[in-house]
């Protein structure tokens, strides 16, 4: 009797989930699409909006948690690659679902010189595809997109190498304004 209610759960949990992806595929955000506004404080409290990026490209990149070895890494590497980055039009955000007091203490220990915005309730990862909602816990996906001046989705990273991404950036972003 409990194996065929352990099997029915089972069951019933891969529907949910799978009907969850499936919904979720076909309003997938694409290169082209505008980008979905956001309204985030950073570690000090600061509200940052999409709109303050208007004009310059912005590396807007979800990560799961503050100070764990692979998001410090990516930080890193960002953080290593500001000048270059900012030398192509280009402004850092890392979001993820920590608070600000917990980004606070990640950018300090790490000297990240770019805001980390808090979206504790997962709403703006969620408006870019980038959430992972197991009901009891969430989390940001590991996505990175690239946006341009006028607003518009430029570039997706759903598969990124941490120890290479800001790299693979800094040369997508050469690509994009060498093309007339």
């Amino acid at each position: 009797m409990t194996l065929k209610l352990f099997l029915y759960i089972a069951v019933l949990l891969l529907a949910v989930f799978g009907y969850r992806n499936y919904a979720t595929a076909s309003s997938q955000l694409k290169i082209g699409d505008d980008a979905p506004n956001f309204t985030l404080n950073d570690a000090q409290g600061q509200t940052h909006y999409l709109s303050d990026y208007a004009g310059k490209y912005l590396v807007l990149y979800f990560y799961p948690k503050d100070d764990t070895p692979i998001c410090a890494k990516e930080a890193c590497h960002f953080r290593d690659d500001m000048a270059k980055l900012e030398r192509l039009g280009a402004k850092v955000v890392g979001v993820s679902l920590d608070d600000s007091v917990s980004h606070a203490n990640f950018a300090k220990k790490y000297s990240l010189p770019f805001p980390l915005l808090s979206d504790r309730d997962g709403k703006v990862a969620d408006s870019y595809n980038a959430l992972t909602n197991f009901y009891i816990v969430k989390i940001s996906k590991r996505y990175t997109f690239l946006i341009n001046p006028a607003g518009k989705i430029a570039k997706i990273y759903k598969s990124v190498d941490t120890s290479k991404h800001s790299q693979e950036i800094i040369d997508d972003l050469k690509a994009i304004q060498s093309k007339p």
